[in-house]
């Protein structure tokens, strides 16, 4: 894997954005083929932005996708966390590994008129945008990684599949981030629980909640609040793995793109993972986080 700083890009400036659709558009560095822009950028492999987020474009069928229960309750409950810290009223936010920017569109609903978000991420083409929704031109999809500063960034399942996650987050904070702006990360929990699945959307590790705080503090932010995510899950997790240890399969290559549960089933998933979801969020606000399948930070500068 490429190794280099992220700071290296820094200071190159965005190309002229190409305009696919009305509502999204796509910044795309033009001394660049397609091929070597997918292969490094800021020193981030490929393979290094998350494979579980918002149907990641690994994962993505050639149809337009049904949304995963677990990633219809994900995005409702990082909505309602930053609305419970008052952090919505922002005007500049950067969605990094952003996938298809189902997230980022999900998002923008939330926030206010004058507000816009960049999606970037390292697998954009061209012909990537025209399967997205339009959103009045407030979503930039970024190929390239930018330059200017936001006050809201988040990193949804993303650090997980970078080799060096600190040096990673460290460039995020130092180069993008404007000094009163906050950070959410959120990754998957508990080492333990590592498996085929993980290998297969390549992740290097899971975390545990005090090595993801770790990971926050070492990039130079404080952690305002943290909790878990998907407790119920956690179960089904650690029997998938107990499986494994049995009959060690090959890894499973299916992701959140490829959900095929009709109307009926999707409701009772997000009615059983939305109470999971409110009972963590109820708990992190009183700081007696639960354990999850997730976790998270919600993070300022540390000075």
């Amino acid at each position: 894997m490429d190794a280099t700083s992220s700071k290296r890009r820094a200071g190159r400036t965005n190309q002229p954005i190409i305009q696919q659709r009305p509502g999204i558009s796509i910044e795309l560095p033009s001394n660049q083929s397609e091929s070597s822009l997918r292969s490094s950028i800021g020193g981030v492999g490929v393979d290094e932005f998350g494979h579980t987020r918002s149907v990641d474009l690994r994962e993505r069928p050639a149809e337009t996708p049904n949304r995963h229960p677990w990633e219809l309750v994900r995005a409702k409950f990082f909505e309602r966390l930053l609305a419970d810290h008052d952090l919505l009223a922002a005007a500049r936010w950067l969605d990094v590994g952003a996938g298809d920017a189902w997230f980022a569109v999900e998002l923008l609903a939330r926030l206010p008129a004058d507000a816009s978000i960049t999606a970037w991420d390292i697998n954009y083409s061209p012909d990537d945008v025209g399967a997205l929704d339009a959103a009045d031109g407030r979503v930039v999809l970024a190929a390239e990684r930018p330059t200017q500063r936001f006050e809201r960034i988040t990193l949804l399942d993303v650090i997980e599949h970078v080799e060096d996650d600190h040096q990673f987050l460290t460039g995020i904070v130092d180069d993008l981030l404007e000094p009163s702006g906050v950070v959410l990360v959120s990754v998957p929990a508990y080492q333990v629980l590592y498996s085929a699945h993980d290998t297969a959307l390549g992740h290097f590790r899971r975390y545990t909640p005090g090595a993801l705080r770790a990971v926050a503090e070492g990039a130079g932010l404080r952690v305002v609040a943290h909790g878990g995510l998907f407790a119920s899950l956690l179960g089904a997790r650690g029997l998938t793995k107990l499986r494994e240890r049995i009959s060690h399969p090959v890894p499973d290559w299916t992701g959140v793109g490829a959900w095929s549960g009709g109307p009926m089933k999707t409701r009772a998933i997000v009615a059983a993972l939305s109470a999971d979801a409110a009972v963590g969020r109820v708990l992190a606000r009183r700081r007696a986080p639960l354990p999850g399948l997730s976790c998270w930070v919600l993070c300022t500068r540390a000075s």
